[in-house]
C-alpha cells in the first residue's frame, strides 16, 4: 500500500549492526548482570584458564644481627579461573521485535520523539536478554559441556564451594567452614548473623566484608533487627545495610539467585572473580537469514567464575540447616 511505514531494518542492516557494534552487543549480558556483578570482581581478557591465587610466605623483621639468616617459604595458592566458550543461536522474527521496541518508545518518549527502531535496536533487546541466563547460572551453574543451556556453561560459585567442601579444602578443620544447626527464622536471625560474624578469622573481620545471602535472610535479619531495635535511639531505619557489631564492615547483600542456595558467603568483593574475554577475536556476534521472514541471531562468548582463594582469611562458607 502507497505510504506504509516500514519500521523492520533489513537484513543488511542487521548484519552491518552486529559487525560495527560486535563490542557492545557482546558486552550487553555483562551489563545486564550488573545486579550481581557490582559485589564482585570482573576479570576482562581471560580466555580459557588463567591462574589466581594469594601469595604468603614466613620472613620476619627481627632485631639488628647481622650475622642473621633464614630461609624464606614462599607459598603460593593457585586456583584456576577458568572461562568456557559458550555460543546461541536464537531465531527472531523482526517485525515483531521492531513492533514491540517501538510501542515501548512511544509510551516512554512520547509520540513526538518516537523514532522506528533500528537494528540495533533489535540486537541490543536479545542480547541483554541473555543476561537473564548468566545471572541465574552464577551461583548454580554446572559445567556439562553436552549440556544446552547456560547453566551447563560452567561451574557457579555455590557449585565450586560444593566441590571443595567434598574434597575437605572447605571444612571445619580448615576454619573456612560453618553448618547452621537450625532453620532460620525472623526469632533468631540476629543472633545467627552475629554468630557468623563473630566466627570469622580476626584477620578476615577486620576487612571490608560481603555477605551474600538471600532476600529471605535479610528480609528476617530486618524483621529481627525492628523487634529487637525499634526503641534504641540509634536505630533510625527499617532495612540494615551491615550486620550489627560488625563496624560497618560486614555488608548484607541480598541476591535474588541466591533464593535457591544452601550456602551464606562472606568474603571481600576482591575474592569473587567473573571472568570473560571481549578483548579477543574468538567472540563474535552475526545474523543470518535461514528462513523466510526469521533471522538468528549468533553469537560466542567466554564467561566463568571462581574465588581468588578458598583460606579461612579470605573467606566463610555458611552451609545453612536442612
Amino acid at each position: 500500500m502507497a505510504g506504509q511505514l516500514n519500521i523492520t531494518p533489513s537484513l543488511e542492516q542487521f548484519q552491518e549492526a552486529a559487525t560495527k557494534w560486535r563490542p557492545e552487543l557482546l558486552m550487553q549480558p555483562i551489563i545486564g548482570c550488573q545486579d550481581t556483578i557490582q559485589h564482585m570482581t570482573p576479570r576482562p581478557g581471560i580466555r580459557y584458564k588463567e591462574n589466581v591465587g594469594a601469595i604468603s610466605g614466613n620472613a620476619q623483621f627481627g632485631p639488628y644481627k647481622p650475622s642473621r639468616s633464614s630461609d624464606f617459604n614462599l607459598n603460593v595458592e593457585y586456583r584456576t579461573l577458568e572461562t568456557f566458550m559458550g555460543s546461541v543461536h536464537c531465531k527472531f522474527e523482526p517485525n515483531s521485535a521492531a513492533s514491540t521496541i517501538l510501542g515501548y518508545m512511544a509510551a516512554t518518549k512520547g509520540d513526538g520523539q518516537m523514532q522506528a527502531p533500528t537494528a540495533l535496536h533489535v540486537l541490543t533487546l536479545i542480547a541483554k536478554g541473555l543476561s537473564e541466563s548468566l545471572n541465574d547460572a552464577i551461583w548454580c551453574g554446572v559445567r556439562n559441556a553436552s549440556g544446552d543451556t547456560t547453566k551447563d556453561l560452567f561451574d557457579g560459585f555455590d557449585t565450586i564451594t560444593i566441590a571443595e567442601i567434598a574434597a575437605d579444602k572447605i571444612s571445619v578443620a580448615n576454619k573456612n567452614y560453618m553448618k547452621l544447626t537450625e532453620e532460620i527464622t525472623t526469632a533468631n536471625a540476629l543472633d545467627i548473623a552475629k554468630e557468623i560474624l563473630y566466627s570469622l578469622d580476626p584477620r578476615l573481620r577486620a576487612q571490608e566484608l560481603n555477605m551474600y545471602c538471600s532476600q529471605d535472610f535479610a528480609d528476617k535479619y530486618n524483621e529481627a533487627m525492628l523487634l529487637t531495635h525499634g526503641g534504641i535511639n540509634y536505630y533510625t531505619r527499617f532495612g540494615q545495610d551491615c550486620v550489627e557489631g560488625s563496624n560497618g564492615k560486614l555488608h548484607i547483600i541480598p541476591l535474588f539467585n541466591k533464593a535457591d542456595s544452601k550456602f551464606i558467603h562472606v568474603t571481600p568483593k576482591s575474592n569473587m572473580l567473573v571472568g570473560y574475554d571481549q578483548m579477543g577475536d574468538i567472540e563474535s556476534v552475526m545474523v543470518k537469514e535461514y528462513e523466510p521472514f526469521i533471522l538468528s541471531y549468533i553469537a560466542t562468548m567466554f564467561f566463568g567464575v571462581q574465588f581468588e582463594s578458598i583460606d579461612y582469611r579470605k573467606l566463610k562458607v555458611i552451609e545453612l540447616a536442612a
